[in-house]
């Protein structure tokens, strides 16, 4: 698309991007960049996401950061761009790795796969259910490959995979209950302001939350702050809620049933499956543990135990359950190799969905203090119009789904 001068960077970035125009169903260009290699922008440069993989060209990122951009300024082969949507208007670009913070995942990632970008997104994959759903429907709208930064089914020495495995292969019996072990949710809090610092777009930053005054304590730990984030509940819980649910083969599912602690007969944060298995938020002996009717597995990132030790003794064989055909340990390796091949990846889109719902459905039950009922099928709480309001959030403008 050619701009005559009349054309402004706004309306041209608009109209490209916002109407999901320029949303190729195919892989561009007949290689990936110069001596087939994958070309990536980076969009938000927090997180592991936010630093990219060098097996591609970077060619551009954005962020209203001056001090995340700064190490930029002076390459002549990254351009530094402050709108997202400048980076995803380039069609030299085949993925974008999103590291910006919790509530400014949806919108990029959408946008990019309008624009037919291949997507790597920091987890927690969103800020609300419905943007969660967005996010799948845009993805596979445009045939995009879409890799949730839940790594912990492909890193850590292997021992969440086959924890998974062994309890879907049925080493501990029948599974009775599961511990989780995260923080808790994030909460509303005033901050006094403070005077914005030089070269930060702050409005930028805000996005779609509600207007704030700048604040540095915002700035630095935005994660314990509702308008940006569900606390360490969709932080870890985007981890550790994972497992549980690759465990129990819920990947295109959930629970039927949450139900908050209450301080008599109810103790922790309970979610209840239709199978009967109940997963409960805390708990002693690791990150996640599993109880079932002949054994117990109890993972983390740097150990891995069952009871007896007899359950974890040979690998799992060719009659068991099997988890990912490709080798573990390199969760943006395997992105990328899903953008070559056009497969799934380990933590594709619909993955990311169902865990963050998991995660964003505690911090309901916590916030409205009191048992709620789940459709995971229609994705919707069952005769409670309360809380299906929250099911998304009021967007500032422009930054609407």
């Amino acid at each position: 698309m050619k701009l005559n001068k009349d054309t402004t960077r706004r309306a041209f970035l608009q109209g490209a991007l916002g109407s999901g125009i320029v949303a190729p169903l195919f892989v561009r260009r007949s290689a990936f960049g110069a001596n087939d290699r994958i070309t990536s922008g980076i969009i938000g440069l927090g997180g592991p996401a936010g630093g990219g993989d060098g097996r591609t060209q970077l060619l551009a990122v954005a962020d209203p950061r001056p001090d995340k951009v700064a190490r930029f300024r002076d390459r002549k082969d990254v351009a530094v761009c402050r709108d997202f949507r400048e980076l995803l208007a380039r069609p030299d670009i085949d993925c974008v790795f999103i590291g910006t913070p919790d509530h400014w995942h949806a919108i990029p990632a959408i946008r990019a796969a309008e624009a037919g970008k291949d997507i790597y997104c920091e987890k927690p994959m969103s800020l609300t259910i419905r943007e969660a759903r967005a996010m799948v429907t845009a993805v596979r709208r445009y045939g995009r490959v879409f890799q949730t930064g839940s790594q912990q089914r492909s890193e850590f020495a292997n021992r969440f995979r086959f924890a998974a495995e062994m309890v879907r292969s049925g080493r501990i019996g029948q599974v009775k209950e599961i511990n989780v072990n995260v923080g808790g949710p994030s909460s509303d809090r005033d901050e006094p302001p403070e005077p914005v610092p030089p070269g930060l777009d702050w409005d930028v930053w805000l996005g779609p939350a509600p207007w704030r005054s700048f604040s540095s304590k915002i700035l630095g730990g935005w994660r314990g702050y509702k308008d940006f984030s569900g606390g360490s509940m969709t932080d870890m819980g985007a981890h550790h809620f994972d497992i549980a649910q690759w465990a129990l083969d819920m990947d295109g599912s959930g629970p039927v049933e949450i139900i908050p602690p209450n301080g008599r007969d109810v103790q922790r944060l309970t979610y209840i499956y239709a199978n009967g298995v109940k997963v409960y938020h805390g708990g002693g002996g690791g990150d996640v543990v599993f109880f079932g009717s002949e054994g117990r597995i109890s993972v983390s990132r740097g150990s891995l135990h069952t009871e007896p030790e007899s359950i974890m003794a040979k690998p799992i064989g060719p009659d068991e359950v099997s988890l990912y055909p490709y080798p573990p340990g390199d969760h943006k390796g395997d992105f990328l190799r899903c953008v070559r091949t056009r497969q799934k990846p380990v933590a594709d889109v619909e993955v990311g969905c169902r865990t963050v719902t998991v995660c964003h459905l505690g911090n309901l039950a916590y916030w409205l203090h009191r048992p709620l009922k789940w459709d995971p099928a229609k994705e919707e709480f069952i005769g409670d119009a309360d809380a299906n309001r929250w099911l998304d959030r009021p967007k500032r403008e422009p930054w609407t789904l």
